[in-house]
């Protein structure tokens, strides 16, 4: 009974060592396709160009005609929030603008915008 005890410690000593490192390596790979999928989805690489037909101060909005977006939402004109509100005051009716919107609420709010030159 004596040999035996110690062995089955080594091996269970053993078994727990390989498994954290296979979960070391697993985590590691996980986290470094998280941040390839982060940065193929940044708002930089989802820019779309549009115009600026309406500025909603008051409810921190833009009216913007668009043609299709990269993320699938057809042609049309619809109002974003933004995510910053002083944009608003960066923005004029006519204005060519890119922006970037926010999938992550089915692409109603602006994460990102600059005038087109």
């Amino acid at each position: 009974m004596t040999l035996r005890t110690p062995s089955l410690l080594i091996i269970a000593v053993a078994a727990a060592a390989f498994s954290t490192h296979g979960m070391a390596q697993t985590d590691q790979s996980m986290h470094g396709n998280h941040a390839a999928m982060q940065m193929a989805s940044t708002p930089e690489s989802q820019m779309d160009e549009g115009v600026v037909k309406k500025i909603d101060k008051a409810g921190a909005r833009v009216t913007v005609s668009h043609g299709a977006l990269k993320n699938g939402m057809p042609a049309m004109t619809m109002a974003y929030r933004v995510k910053d509100a002083s944009w608003l005051d960066k923005m004029k009716p006519g204005q060519k603008i890119r922006f970037a919107t926010d999938p992550a609420d089915g692409g109603m709010t602006m994460l990102r915008f600059e005038a087109v030159k």
